[in-house]
Protein backbone atom coordinates (compact mmCIF):
# COMPACT_ATOMS: atom_id res chain seq x y z
CA UNK A 1 0.00 0.00 0.00
CA UNK A 2 1.55 3.32 -1.12
CA UNK A 3 0.25 5.34 1.23
CA UNK A 4 -0.74 5.83 5.11
CA UNK A 5 -0.60 2.50 7.45
CA UNK A 6 -3.87 3.28 9.31
CA UNK A 7 -6.52 2.71 6.23
CA UNK A 8 -9.85 1.27 5.80
CA UNK A 9 -10.07 -2.37 4.52
CA UNK A 10 -13.69 -2.41 2.62
CA UNK A 11 -15.60 0.81 1.68
CA UNK A 12 -19.01 0.83 0.12
CA UNK A 13 -19.50 3.48 -2.59
CA UNK A 14 -23.14 4.77 -2.49
CA UNK A 15 -23.08 6.30 -5.70
CA UNK A 16 -23.27 5.67 -9.50
CA UNK A 17 -21.78 6.77 -13.23
CA UNK A 18 -18.40 8.24 -13.25
CA UNK A 19 -17.58 9.72 -9.81
CA UNK A 20 -18.46 6.02 -8.57
CA UNK A 21 -15.61 4.51 -11.36
CA UNK A 22 -13.45 7.47 -9.99
CA UNK A 23 -13.74 6.43 -6.32
CA UNK A 24 -13.15 2.63 -6.89
CA UNK A 25 -10.00 3.49 -8.99
CA UNK A 26 -8.75 5.45 -5.84
CA UNK A 27 -9.57 2.81 -3.10
CA UNK A 28 -7.83 0.24 -5.17
CA UNK A 29 -4.59 2.16 -5.61
CA UNK A 30 -5.47 2.53 -1.69
CA UNK A 31 -4.88 -1.43 -1.12
CA UNK A 32 -9.28 -1.28 -0.24
CA UNK A 33 -11.66 -3.53 -1.39
CA UNK A 34 -14.36 -1.56 -2.90
CA UNK A 35 -18.37 -2.22 -3.23
CA UNK A 36 -20.30 -1.03 -5.60
CA UNK A 37 -24.31 -0.57 -5.14
CA UNK A 38 -26.90 -0.29 -8.01
CA UNK A 39 -30.66 0.06 -9.28
CA UNK A 40 -32.20 -2.02 -11.56
CA UNK A 41 -31.02 0.51 -14.71
CA UNK A 42 -27.28 -0.05 -13.55
CA UNK A 43 -26.72 -4.03 -13.36
CA UNK A 44 -24.03 -4.19 -16.19
CA UNK A 45 -22.39 -0.92 -15.36
CA UNK A 46 -19.05 0.09 -15.68
CA UNK A 47 -18.77 0.53 -11.46
CA UNK A 48 -20.51 -2.60 -10.63
CA UNK A 49 -18.12 -4.66 -12.96
CA UNK A 50 -15.24 -2.84 -12.04
CA UNK A 51 -15.71 -2.97 -8.01
CA UNK A 52 -14.38 -6.14 -6.22
CA UNK A 53 -17.97 -7.08 -5.49
CA UNK A 54 -21.69 -5.27 -5.87
CA UNK A 55 -24.93 -5.19 -4.06
CA UNK A 56 -28.10 -4.65 -5.51
CA UNK A 57 -30.61 -2.46 -4.11
CA UNK A 58 -34.22 -3.26 -5.48
CA UNK A 59 -36.43 -0.22 -6.19
CA UNK A 60 -39.28 0.40 -9.15
CA UNK A 61 -37.92 3.59 -9.51
CA UNK A 62 -34.18 3.74 -10.10
CA UNK A 63 -33.22 6.88 -8.64
CA UNK A 64 -34.84 5.66 -5.04
CA UNK A 65 -31.73 3.02 -4.76
CA UNK A 66 -29.26 5.68 -4.36
CA UNK A 67 -31.39 7.64 -2.19
CA UNK A 68 -32.39 5.06 0.22
CA UNK A 69 -30.87 5.53 3.55
CA UNK A 70 -31.70 2.49 5.65
CA UNK A 71 -30.99 0.20 2.28
CA UNK A 72 -27.59 1.59 1.83
CA UNK A 73 -26.99 1.64 5.63
CA UNK A 74 -27.69 -2.85 5.56
CA UNK A 75 -25.89 -2.79 2.55
CA UNK A 76 -22.57 -1.24 4.26
CA UNK A 77 -23.55 -3.40 7.37
CA UNK A 78 -23.62 -6.98 5.09
CA UNK A 79 -20.85 -6.31 3.16
CA UNK A 80 -18.94 -5.17 6.53
CA UNK A 81 -17.69 -2.08 5.24
CA UNK A 82 -15.61 0.10 7.48
CA UNK A 83 -16.58 3.46 5.38
CA UNK A 84 -18.88 4.53 2.73
CA UNK A 85 -17.94 6.87 0.09
CA UNK A 86 -21.12 8.90 -0.70
CA UNK A 87 -19.09 11.10 -4.35
CA UNK A 88 -21.16 13.98 -5.10
CA UNK A 89 -24.92 14.37 -5.32
CA UNK A 90 -27.50 11.61 -3.88
CA UNK A 91 -26.53 11.57 0.06
CA UNK A 92 -23.34 12.89 -0.20
CA UNK A 93 -24.88 16.29 1.55
CA UNK A 94 -27.29 14.22 3.97
CA UNK A 95 -26.86 14.48 7.60
CA UNK A 96 -29.34 12.15 8.46
CA UNK A 97 -27.15 9.58 6.26
CA UNK A 98 -23.56 10.22 8.10
CA UNK A 99 -25.44 10.31 11.38
CA UNK A 100 -27.24 6.67 10.71
CA UNK A 101 -23.81 5.24 9.50
CA UNK A 102 -22.03 6.51 12.43
CA UNK A 103 -24.68 4.97 14.43
CA UNK A 104 -23.63 1.35 13.35
CA UNK A 105 -20.07 2.29 13.65
CA UNK A 106 -19.21 3.19 9.60
CA UNK A 107 -17.27 6.62 8.83
CA UNK A 108 -18.75 8.48 6.56
CA UNK A 109 -16.23 9.19 4.45
CA UNK A 110 -17.03 13.30 4.55
CA UNK A 111 -17.56 15.62 6.97
CA UNK A 112 -19.15 15.27 10.16
CA UNK A 113 -23.82 15.74 10.03
CA UNK A 114 -22.91 18.90 12.42
CA UNK A 115 -20.96 20.16 9.70
CA UNK A 116 -23.23 18.91 7.13
CA UNK A 117 -25.98 20.75 8.92
CA UNK A 118 -23.90 24.35 9.15
CA UNK A 119 -23.10 24.23 5.42
CA UNK A 120 -26.39 22.89 4.04
CA UNK A 121 -28.20 25.95 5.23
CA UNK A 122 -27.07 28.73 3.21
CA UNK A 123 -28.18 31.64 5.78
CA UNK A 124 -26.11 29.46 8.54
CA UNK A 125 -23.35 28.90 6.43
CA UNK A 126 -23.43 32.79 5.11
CA UNK A 127 -23.34 33.50 9.00
CA UNK A 128 -20.85 31.11 9.92
CA UNK A 129 -18.35 32.47 7.22
CA UNK A 130 -18.91 35.82 7.14
CA UNK A 131 -17.05 35.83 10.97
CA UNK A 132 -14.45 33.71 9.68
CA UNK A 133 -13.52 36.63 7.99
CA UNK A 134 -14.83 35.78 4.32
CA UNK A 135 -16.39 38.49 2.31
CA UNK A 136 -20.40 38.05 1.73
CA UNK A 137 -22.62 40.05 -0.52
CA UNK A 138 -24.97 42.76 1.47
CA UNK A 139 -28.09 41.09 2.32
CA UNK A 140 -30.37 39.78 4.89
CA UNK A 141 -28.82 38.72 8.10
CA UNK A 142 -31.75 35.87 8.46
CA UNK A 143 -34.77 34.30 6.58
CA UNK A 144 -37.71 36.52 5.51
CA UNK A 145 -40.22 36.31 7.78
CA UNK A 146 -42.81 38.97 6.43
CA UNK A 147 -43.26 40.71 2.94
CA UNK A 148 -42.81 44.56 5.12
CA UNK A 149 -39.38 43.15 6.16
CA UNK A 150 -38.02 41.76 2.73
CA UNK A 151 -39.21 45.29 1.53
CA UNK A 152 -37.18 47.37 3.35
CA UNK A 153 -34.33 44.89 3.22
CA UNK A 154 -34.97 45.16 -0.62
CA UNK A 155 -34.70 48.99 -0.57
CA UNK A 156 -31.49 49.07 1.50
CA UNK A 157 -30.15 46.99 -0.72
CA UNK A 158 -31.34 47.81 -3.87
CA UNK A 159 -31.79 46.39 -7.20
CA UNK A 160 -31.23 44.35 -8.91
CA UNK A 161 -31.22 41.62 -6.14
CA UNK A 162 -31.64 37.72 -6.02
CA UNK A 163 -33.63 35.93 -4.18
CA UNK A 164 -32.72 32.28 -2.54
CA UNK A 165 -33.59 29.56 -0.95
CA UNK A 166 -31.90 28.52 3.18
CA UNK A 167 -31.97 25.21 1.41
CA UNK A 168 -31.42 25.40 -2.20
CA UNK A 169 -28.90 23.54 -4.42
CA UNK A 170 -27.96 23.52 -8.25
CA UNK A 171 -30.22 26.87 -9.15
CA UNK A 172 -33.49 25.33 -7.38
CA UNK A 173 -35.32 27.96 -5.68
CA UNK A 174 -33.20 31.00 -7.05
CA UNK A 175 -35.53 34.62 -8.25
CA UNK A 176 -33.62 37.16 -9.65
CA UNK A 177 -35.35 40.87 -9.59
CA UNK A 178 -35.18 43.96 -11.18
CA UNK A 179 -37.12 46.08 -9.77
CA UNK A 180 -39.43 46.80 -6.83
CA UNK A 181 -42.93 45.80 -9.02
CA UNK A 182 -41.58 42.22 -9.63
CA UNK A 183 -40.58 42.07 -6.08
CA UNK A 184 -43.21 40.33 -4.04
CA UNK A 185 -44.29 37.63 -7.11
CA UNK A 186 -40.84 36.73 -7.08
CA UNK A 187 -40.83 36.49 -2.89
CA UNK A 188 -43.87 33.97 -3.68
CA UNK A 189 -42.74 32.40 -6.56
CA UNK A 190 -39.31 31.59 -4.70
CA UNK A 191 -40.83 30.27 -1.40
CA UNK A 192 -43.17 28.44 -2.93
CA UNK A 193 -40.18 26.83 -4.91
CA UNK A 194 -38.50 26.18 -2.00
CA UNK A 195 -40.99 24.50 0.00
CA UNK A 196 -41.82 22.40 -2.73
CA UNK A 197 -38.35 20.79 -3.70
CA UNK A 198 -36.79 21.08 -0.05
CA UNK A 199 -39.45 20.93 2.06
CA UNK A 200 -38.13 24.99 3.25
CA UNK A 201 -39.73 27.59 2.42
CA UNK A 202 -37.18 29.79 4.31
CA UNK A 203 -35.43 32.50 1.70
CA UNK A 204 -33.12 35.28 1.93
CA UNK A 205 -32.06 37.97 0.17
CA UNK A 206 -28.35 39.33 -1.35
CA UNK A 207 -27.43 41.93 -3.63
CA UNK A 208 -27.05 40.91 -7.05
CA UNK A 209 -23.58 40.77 -8.21
CA UNK A 210 -23.73 41.75 -12.15
CA UNK A 211 -20.73 40.78 -14.79
CA UNK A 212 -19.72 38.43 -12.45
CA UNK A 213 -17.49 35.47 -12.64
CA UNK A 214 -17.65 32.04 -10.76
CA UNK A 215 -14.55 31.13 -9.31
CA UNK A 216 -14.01 28.40 -6.66
CA UNK A 217 -11.51 27.04 -4.25
CA UNK A 218 -10.51 23.53 -3.43
CA UNK A 219 -9.76 22.82 0.30
CA UNK A 220 -8.59 19.80 2.40
CA UNK A 221 -9.28 19.47 6.12
CA UNK A 222 -8.48 16.78 8.42
CA UNK A 223 -10.63 18.53 11.16
CA UNK A 224 -7.78 20.27 13.04
CA UNK A 225 -5.56 21.85 9.92
CA UNK A 226 -6.81 22.93 6.68
CA UNK A 227 -4.86 23.61 3.30
CA UNK A 228 -6.27 24.85 -0.27
CA UNK A 229 -5.05 23.43 -3.64
CA UNK A 230 -6.21 26.83 -5.92
CA UNK A 231 -8.92 27.85 -8.00
CA UNK A 232 -11.01 26.36 -10.56
CA UNK A 233 -12.69 29.41 -12.99
CA UNK A 234 -16.46 27.92 -13.07
CA UNK A 235 -18.38 30.72 -15.07
CA UNK A 236 -19.30 28.60 -18.70
CA UNK A 237 -22.79 27.20 -17.27
CA UNK A 238 -26.04 26.62 -18.26
CA UNK A 239 -29.11 26.32 -15.83
CA UNK A 240 -26.92 27.05 -13.17
CA UNK A 241 -24.92 23.83 -14.11
CA UNK A 242 -21.10 24.27 -15.33
CA UNK A 243 -20.33 22.47 -18.35
CA UNK A 244 -16.63 23.79 -18.43
CA UNK A 245 -14.44 24.72 -15.93
CA UNK A 246 -10.77 25.85 -15.85
CA UNK A 247 -7.18 26.36 -13.63
CA UNK A 248 -5.72 28.53 -12.66
CA UNK A 249 -7.13 31.63 -13.01
CA UNK A 250 -6.01 33.70 -10.61
CA UNK A 251 -3.09 36.15 -9.97
CA UNK A 252 -0.63 34.63 -6.91
CA UNK A 253 -1.29 37.47 -4.56
CA UNK A 254 -5.44 37.18 -5.14
CA UNK A 255 -4.93 33.03 -4.69
CA UNK A 256 -2.96 33.68 -1.51
CA UNK A 257 -5.45 36.27 0.02
CA UNK A 258 -8.75 34.27 -0.98
CA UNK A 259 -6.68 30.89 -0.32
CA UNK A 260 -6.19 31.74 3.13
CA UNK A 261 -9.78 32.83 3.96
CA UNK A 262 -11.29 29.39 2.89
CA UNK A 263 -8.35 27.53 4.83
CA UNK A 264 -9.73 30.08 8.26
CA UNK A 265 -13.58 29.31 7.14
CA UNK A 266 -12.77 25.42 7.00
CA UNK A 267 -10.59 25.03 10.31
CA UNK A 268 -13.09 27.42 12.23
CA UNK A 269 -15.67 24.43 12.03
CA UNK A 270 -13.23 21.99 11.98
CA UNK A 271 -13.83 20.53 8.71
CA UNK A 272 -13.06 17.02 7.89
CA UNK A 273 -12.59 16.00 4.08
CA UNK A 274 -13.04 17.81 0.65
CA UNK A 275 -15.43 21.08 0.05
CA UNK A 276 -15.45 23.51 -2.36
CA UNK A 277 -15.96 27.22 -1.04
CA UNK A 278 -17.50 29.03 -3.89
CA UNK A 279 -17.64 32.56 -4.90
CA UNK A 280 -18.83 35.34 -7.22
CA UNK A 281 -15.92 37.94 -8.05
CA UNK A 282 -17.51 41.09 -9.75
CA UNK A 283 -16.39 43.31 -12.52
CA UNK A 284 -13.98 45.35 -9.02
CA UNK A 285 -12.45 41.96 -8.61
CA UNK A 286 -14.42 41.83 -5.55
CA UNK A 287 -15.29 38.15 -3.56
CA UNK A 288 -18.42 37.60 -1.96
CA UNK A 289 -19.29 33.79 -0.79
CA UNK A 290 -21.53 31.71 -2.61
CA UNK A 291 -21.54 28.41 -1.03
CA UNK A 292 -19.19 25.62 0.14
CA UNK A 293 -19.71 21.95 -1.26
CA UNK A 294 -18.57 19.80 1.43
CA UNK A 295 -17.80 17.03 -1.06
CA UNK A 296 -15.86 15.92 -4.44
CA UNK A 297 -16.83 17.87 -6.82
CA UNK A 298 -16.90 17.21 -10.29
CA UNK A 299 -14.51 19.39 -11.22
CA UNK A 300 -11.75 18.17 -8.91
CA UNK A 301 -9.82 16.57 -12.03
CA UNK A 302 -8.53 19.94 -13.22
CA UNK A 303 -7.01 20.68 -9.90
CA UNK A 304 -5.30 17.11 -9.64
CA UNK A 305 -3.75 17.84 -13.29
CA UNK A 306 -2.02 21.12 -12.41
CA UNK A 307 -1.29 19.84 -8.57
CA UNK A 308 -0.33 16.50 -9.59
CA UNK A 309 -2.17 15.45 -6.04
CA UNK A 310 -5.18 12.59 -6.29
CA UNK A 311 -8.02 14.50 -4.03
CA UNK A 312 -10.05 11.38 -3.92
CA UNK A 313 -7.20 9.03 -2.17
CA UNK A 314 -6.65 12.08 0.04
CA UNK A 315 -10.00 12.65 1.37
CA UNK A 316 -10.43 8.61 2.09
CA UNK A 317 -6.93 8.74 3.95
CA UNK A 318 -8.15 12.21 6.38
CA UNK A 319 -11.40 9.94 6.86
CA UNK A 320 -9.59 7.35 8.20
CA UNK A 321 -7.56 9.66 10.73
CA UNK A 322 -4.31 10.44 8.60
CA UNK A 323 -3.01 13.73 9.15
CA UNK A 324 -2.99 16.11 5.88
CA UNK A 325 0.47 15.17 4.46
CA UNK A 326 1.97 18.34 3.31
CA UNK A 327 1.99 21.90 4.08
CA UNK A 328 0.30 24.80 2.04
CA UNK A 329 3.91 25.56 0.59
CA UNK A 330 3.94 22.65 -0.36
CA UNK A 331 1.31 22.76 -3.20
CA UNK A 332 3.00 23.74 -6.55
CA UNK A 333 0.80 24.61 -9.88
CA UNK A 334 2.45 23.85 -12.93
CA UNK A 335 0.68 24.24 -16.28
CA UNK A 336 -2.94 24.90 -17.07
CA UNK A 337 -5.98 22.17 -17.13
CA UNK A 338 -9.33 22.35 -18.73
CA UNK A 339 -12.52 20.24 -18.36
CA UNK A 340 -15.56 19.76 -20.87
CA UNK A 341 -18.52 18.01 -19.09
CA UNK A 342 -19.75 15.58 -21.80
CA UNK A 343 -23.13 15.37 -21.08
CA UNK A 344 -25.91 13.39 -23.26
CA UNK A 345 -27.60 16.60 -23.92
CA UNK A 346 -28.50 18.11 -27.29
CA UNK A 347 -25.70 20.91 -28.18
CA UNK A 348 -28.82 23.37 -29.44
CA UNK A 349 -31.31 23.04 -27.18
CA UNK A 350 -29.97 21.71 -24.19
CA UNK A 351 -32.60 18.98 -23.63
CA UNK A 352 -31.33 15.45 -22.50
CA UNK A 353 -30.83 12.78 -24.86
CA UNK A 354 -30.85 9.33 -22.86
CA UNK A 355 -30.76 5.78 -25.09
CA UNK A 356 -28.44 3.23 -25.99
CA UNK A 357 -24.55 4.23 -27.11
CA UNK A 358 -23.97 2.27 -30.12
CA UNK A 359 -20.36 3.04 -30.67
CA UNK A 360 -18.09 5.02 -28.31
CA UNK A 361 -14.45 6.46 -28.55
CA UNK A 362 -12.56 8.50 -26.13
CA UNK A 363 -8.97 10.15 -27.63
CA UNK A 364 -6.01 9.88 -25.27
CA UNK A 365 -2.36 11.25 -25.73
CA UNK A 366 -0.32 13.24 -23.60
CA UNK A 367 -2.05 15.50 -21.93
CA UNK A 368 -5.67 14.26 -22.38
CA UNK A 369 -7.70 12.49 -19.21
CA UNK A 370 -10.85 10.91 -19.57
CA UNK A 371 -13.18 10.28 -16.45
CA UNK A 372 -15.98 7.99 -17.86
CA UNK A 373 -18.98 5.45 -17.48
CA UNK A 374 -19.86 5.15 -20.63
CA UNK A 375 -19.08 2.21 -22.97
CA UNK A 376 -20.08 1.12 -26.43
CA UNK A 377 -23.49 -0.68 -25.63
CA UNK A 378 -24.31 1.29 -22.82
CA UNK A 379 -28.21 2.38 -22.01
CA UNK A 380 -28.23 5.68 -20.97
CA UNK A 381 -30.74 6.00 -18.60
CA UNK A 382 -33.55 8.83 -18.66
CA UNK A 383 -33.95 9.07 -14.86
CA UNK A 384 -30.48 10.57 -13.68
CA UNK A 385 -27.94 13.18 -14.44
CA UNK A 386 -26.90 13.45 -18.25
CA UNK A 387 -23.41 13.75 -17.30
CA UNK A 388 -21.81 10.83 -19.49
CA UNK A 389 -18.16 11.40 -19.45
CA UNK A 390 -15.48 14.39 -18.75
CA UNK A 391 -12.70 14.94 -21.07
CA UNK A 392 -9.68 16.93 -19.55
CA UNK A 393 -6.51 18.38 -20.52
CA UNK A 394 -3.38 19.76 -19.78
CA UNK A 395 -0.68 22.00 -21.21
CA UNK A 396 2.14 23.91 -20.20
CA UNK A 397 -0.12 26.87 -20.96
CA UNK A 398 -3.91 27.90 -21.34
CA UNK A 399 -3.75 28.59 -25.41
CA UNK A 400 -2.47 24.78 -25.84
CA UNK A 401 -4.61 23.50 -23.29
CA UNK A 402 -7.51 25.10 -25.41
CA UNK A 403 -6.32 23.85 -28.85
CA UNK A 404 -5.42 20.32 -26.76
CA UNK A 405 -9.02 20.14 -25.67
CA UNK A 406 -10.58 21.01 -29.34
CA UNK A 407 -8.57 18.18 -30.72
CA UNK A 408 -9.54 15.68 -28.42
CA UNK A 409 -13.25 16.17 -28.81
CA UNK A 410 -12.76 16.32 -32.22
CA UNK A 411 -11.75 13.01 -31.91
CA UNK A 412 -14.05 11.86 -29.64
CA UNK A 413 -17.22 9.11 -31.11
CA UNK A 414 -20.16 9.16 -29.35
CA UNK A 415 -23.03 7.62 -31.14
CA UNK A 416 -26.88 6.67 -30.52
CA UNK A 417 -26.82 10.01 -28.23
CA UNK A 418 -26.66 13.74 -29.05
CA UNK A 419 -24.12 15.47 -26.37
CA UNK A 420 -22.31 19.21 -25.63
CA UNK A 421 -19.20 18.35 -27.94
CA UNK A 422 -20.00 20.75 -30.71
CA UNK A 423 -21.24 23.22 -28.11
CA UNK A 424 -17.84 22.95 -26.39
CA UNK A 425 -16.12 23.07 -29.37
CA UNK A 426 -17.88 26.42 -30.27
CA UNK A 427 -16.65 28.17 -27.35
CA UNK A 428 -13.18 26.90 -27.21
CA UNK A 429 -13.15 28.69 -30.54
CA UNK A 430 -14.60 31.97 -29.64
CA UNK A 431 -13.20 34.94 -29.39
CA UNK A 432 -14.16 36.17 -26.01
CA UNK A 433 -13.37 32.79 -24.22
CA UNK A 434 -9.81 32.74 -25.76
CA UNK A 435 -9.25 36.24 -24.65
CA UNK A 436 -10.53 34.97 -21.04
CA UNK A 437 -13.80 37.72 -21.57
CA UNK A 438 -15.91 35.71 -19.42
CA UNK A 439 -18.57 36.30 -17.01
CA UNK A 440 -21.83 33.51 -15.66
CA UNK A 441 -24.16 34.75 -18.57
CA UNK A 442 -21.54 33.92 -21.42
CA UNK A 443 -23.89 31.59 -23.16
CA UNK A 444 -26.51 34.39 -22.67
CA UNK A 445 -24.44 37.08 -24.15
CA UNK A 446 -23.36 34.09 -27.08
CA UNK A 447 -26.69 32.39 -28.23
CA UNK A 448 -25.08 32.53 -31.63
CA UNK A 449 -22.74 29.36 -30.26
CA UNK A 450 -26.28 26.94 -29.68
CA UNK A 451 -27.27 27.92 -32.93
CA UNK A 452 -24.31 26.85 -34.68
CA UNK A 453 -23.73 23.34 -32.65
CA UNK A 454 -24.63 20.53 -34.94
Amino acid sequence: MPYATIMFRRVLVANRGEIAVRIIRSLRYLGIHSIAIFGKEDRISLPTRIADESIYIPHEDSLASYLDIEAIVSAALEARADAVHPGYGFLSENPTFAERLEEEGITFIGPSPEALRILGDKIEARKVMNQAGIPVAKGSDGPISSFEEAKLISRDIGFPLIIKAASGGGGIGMQLVESQDDFDSALRLCQSSAESAFGDDRVFIEKFIQDAQHIEFQVLGDGKNAIHMGERFCSIQRRHQKIIEEAPWLSESERENIGSLVVSGAKSIGYKGLATFEFLRNSDGEFFFMEVNPRVQVEHTVTELITGLDLVSLGVQVAAGMEIPFKQFDINYIGHAIQARINAENPRTLIPSPGKIWECHFPGGPGVRIDTHAFSGYEMPEGFDSLLAKIISWAPSRQEAIFKLDTALDETIILGVDTLIPLHRQILNEKDFKNREITIDYLQLHPELQTRSS
